[in-house]
């Protein structure tokens, strides 16, 4: 591909990010502004022009499965062999590699859940604690390790940790530090260890750091917003003296501060790379101009320019209100069911809660409409069971001269499905669905494909995280939301104590709640409804403060009958 030609089809402002390929080049994009289709032609534009070498390029962002995405793109754009890596896997790889060079020992075990050490930990101490509060221990030591802060810089502060103030500050230090004494003891390492300790070993050993900066010249960041000091650190390690790094990311999107992300890292990232070129992506591709008045109303009077409409406006934005919360469910089935009538499909809608809590009386009350659900960050796909043994029965089967599609009813049938979905919902239709997805896709594959390659197919987007299409509502966080869209988005619960959350109480934590409904509203396509419950367990709920920017874009719902 000629190197011009990757940038036809970019916007002005796109194109001038694709065309900055020496840094320090801050890239702020807003939401729908196509920031992975701009930084994915900027390195491709590099590879192609000589610019850069793809074997020392290393694109960086924050999940298996968006490094997935954007390796998939850039091999499409003729730069497969960038490095396209999340934080922990780019460090994991070299801390497993030099650790033993370099020390003489075996890297250490990895775990993969913080809870059981905590709670041996806390036996150690004479304590014991519920699930609960030993999973917001782990998330305490998450976020101060994230911080890459030490027990001991952690106990300077941890009278602001809520954590601390509930437990005791005293009480929370000595179980922060039994659980790092434990570890070390095993030979085991967490996940933040690992950007921590190989941030140390190429702060300590010279010959690690010329290695890491020769491999690795050029370095792109994605959702830097989400970066933790821990991450930062480590990246301005790998880059030494170099500017050669373009970080892009939405101050507006910060919404894992609970995880240590810091918000002001776009910012200083500018204040710390004197001559950046900053490039803001502020044109939609995705919302229509209603959804776009609303969010922003939620952002007016930041120091970012308003997103610009590329569609032209829709239905107004809605708000709906129920006097309980089984009420406002069925007022959300109905809202689906009118969808559907005009013609959406069920994948084409999406349910936006605070915290999975809220998502019961929805649930229920989608399912007696006889209209499927799933839960966004469930369990996943391909951990499915039926999935799992169907995909090994494609690996087992004998190569026939048949078409894929005929194979695979034939060994979905084998395993016991039918082309008749089940009556009802709950686990039996849902398994049904999982089947069901995999035979839309076998039908969809090219032809001549066999059945050996769509089983290898499979497996690679189970390794990438890629979840297929399920023809199905979609129930999700706005947290799990993040990077998602849907034509049409109904967020729940816009009540005081839910949006914002009832400990969200400093100003700091209700305006990451405010950012949280942001993304959340920045999700829909083509419609999107907001609604709440008037009441619960008898007593009156106030409307969401956030509601009140957004009076101008709202069109209320009159009150009506919940159809039995």
């Amino acid at each position: 591909m000629h190197p011009e030609h990757l940038l036809d089809g970019l916007d002005d402002r796109q194109r001038e990010a694709a065309e900055a390929l020496h840094g320090p080049v801050c890239i702020l994009a807003g939401a729908g502004t196509g920031k992975t289709r701009a930084i994915t032609h900027r390195i491709a534009y590099g590879v192609a022009t000589g610019a850069y070498d793809p074997a020392r390029v290393m694109a960086l962002t924050f999940t298996t499965k968006a490094a997935g995405e954007m390796r998939s793109r850039l091999a499409a754009l003729g730069a497969g062999a960038v490095q396209t890596r999340t934080f922990h896997s780019a460090a994991l790889s070299q801390l497993s590699y030099f650790w033993p060079r370099t020390l003489g020992t075996p890297t250490p075990e990895l775990i993969r859940a913080k809870v059981p050490l905590i709670a041996d930990a806390a036996a150690q101490l004479g304590e014991r604690f519920d699930t609960a509060t030993l999973r917001d221990l782990a998330g305490d030591i998450e976020w101060r390790k994230s911080r890459a802060l030490t027990v001991e810089q952690y106990a300077a502060q941890a009278g602001e940790r809520a954590l601390a103030e509930r437990l005791g500050v005293d009480r929370v230090v000595d179980l922060h530090g039994a659980y790092e004494r434990i570890k070390d003891d095993r030979r085991q390492m967490d996940f933040e260890d690992v950007l921590l300790a190989t941030a140390g070993m190429i702060a300590r050993e010279p010959d690690v750091a010329q290695w890491v900066r020769e491999q690795y010249r050029h370095f792109t960041v994605d959702e830097y917003q989400d970066a933790s000091p821990a991450q930062t650190n480590l990246l301005e390690l790998w880059l030494g003296r170099r500017v050669d790094v373009c970080v892009v990311g939405d101050p507006n999107q910060t919404i894992y501060s609970f995880a240590g992300a810091d918000r002001a890292s776009l910012s200083r990232f500018q204040s710390d790379h004197p001559g950046t070129r900053v490039v803001q992506l502020v044109r939609n591709y995705r919302s229509q101009s209603r959804v776009l008045d609303a969010a922003n109303a939620l952002t007016h009077g930041s120091d970012r320019a308003p997103l610009e409409a590329t569609h032209p406006a829709g239905e107004p934005v809605r708000l709906e209100e129920a006097e309980t919360d089984a009420a406002e469910g069925a007022r959300i089935a109905e809202r689906i069911r009118e969808l559907l009538a005009r013609g959406a499909a069920p994948a084409d809608i999406a349910v936006l809660v605070r915290f999975h809590a809220q998502g019961a009386p929805i649930v229920q009350a989608v399912r007696a409409e006889g209209i499927g659900i799933v839960t966004e960050g469930s369990a996943p796909f391909f951990e499915l069971q039926v999935v799992r043994k169907l995909i090994l029965a494609f690996r087992a089967a004998p190569a026939e001269d048949r078409p894929l599609f005929q194979q695979v009813v034939d060994l979905a049938r084998d395993a016991g499905w039918s082309s008749n979905p089940p009556p009802g919902r709950g686990e039996e239709r849902e398994q049904w669905d999982a089947v069901q997805s995999i035979v839309n896709m076998a039908e969809e594959a090219g032809e001549g494909t066999t059945l050996a390659a769509f089983a290898q197919s499979l497996t690679q987007m189970a390794e990438a995280e890629q979840q297929p299409r399920v023809d199905a509502v979609t129930l999700a966080t706005l947290h799990a939301a993040k990077g998602l869209e849907w034509k049409h988005v109904v967020i729940a619960g816009l009540s005081e104590g839910i949006l914002p959350i009832s400990y969200a109480t400093s100003e700091a934590a209700v305006a990451e709640e405010r950012r949280l409904f942001y993304v959340g509203v920045t999700r829909a396509r083509t419609s999107l409804t907001l609604t709440r419950s008037l009441s619960s367990g008898g007593s009156p709920r106030k409307a969401s403060r956030f509601l009140a920017p957004l009076q101008d874009a709202l069109e209320p719902v009159p009150k009506r009958a919940v159809r039995r």
